[in-house]
């Protein structure tokens, strides 16, 4: 385990806090033939080999040196075909973290992934995916007929309401799971404020309503299901 995250943390270094934006822009623009690219590559192996500590896994740093090579050629050549640039980047990362999981564990992969997989919590997945998407579904179903009610002359992020909801129900799953009940006050509180110049600015007695029933509805709901995987 100690070998995997010295790689991951070596990757985080190499990706994060040693390729300046510079960098990136210039390899986006010259892709093969950007001199940034092999400096990037350079460096992923260079700190591979220090956090390793041990000249013998040169191995181990060349093959992440060469595989992230490989890999940021694919983002770079495919990234324009996303019009969402977070999904090359996402696709990117984890192919990384494939080849660091495989450097590290090369000799048992089979069964690592095997214990990995009998470390999962699927309660706790099932109550944390219940939570985003199948929760959202559920709010917008029982909340339709209201929201028909309400005309909104103010523009907003594109599904920002939704994603919201999704955030503040996972929080209120950890409060509840940690024994924390006084951070969901906090949490509401902090909404509250939030919200407040949008209600005084509106002033619609019928948006605070729906507001407040959908705030009460998106936390009774994950209060609800946090008591339920406790119950477990």
């Amino acid at each position: 385990m100690i070998v995997f995250i010295k790689l991951l943390l070596a990757h985080l270094l190499g990706d994060f806090l040693f390729q300046p934006t510079k960098w990136v822009i210039h390899k986006s623009v010259h892709k093969i033939a950007s001199r940034y690219l092999y400096f990037h590559v350079l460096i992923h192996f260079v700190l591979v080999l220090l956090l390793l500590g041990n000249y013998t896994y040169w191995r181990i740093a060349l093959v992440v040196a060469l595989s992230h090579y490989v890999i940021d050629l694919g983002k770079l050549y495919s990234q324009s075909r996303f019009s969402n640039k977070s999904i090359p980047f996402i696709v990117d990362q984890v192919f990384h973290i494939l080849i660091l999981f495989g450097c590290a564990y090369y000799g048992n992969i089979i069964g690592q992934i095997d214990y990995l997989i009998g470390m999962i919590n699927w309660g706790l997945v099932t109550a944390v995916f219940f939570l985003t998407f199948p929760c959202a579904i559920l709010m917008n179903i029982l909340l339709e007929k209201m929201s028909k009610q309400i005309s909104l002359d103010h523009k907003s992020l594109p599904n920002a309401g939704k994603y919201i909801g999704m955030i503040e129900r996972l929080f209120v799953l950890i409060f509840i799971m940690t024994g924390r009940w006084e951070g969901i006050g906090l949490l509401i509180t902090a909404k509250s404020v939030f919200r407040f110049n949008d209600l005084k600015e509106s002033n619609s007695r019928k948006l605070t309503e729906y507001i407040l029933i959908g705030t009460l509805m998106s936390f009774g709901l994950a209060i609800l299901t946090g008591l339920i995987y406790l119950s477990f």
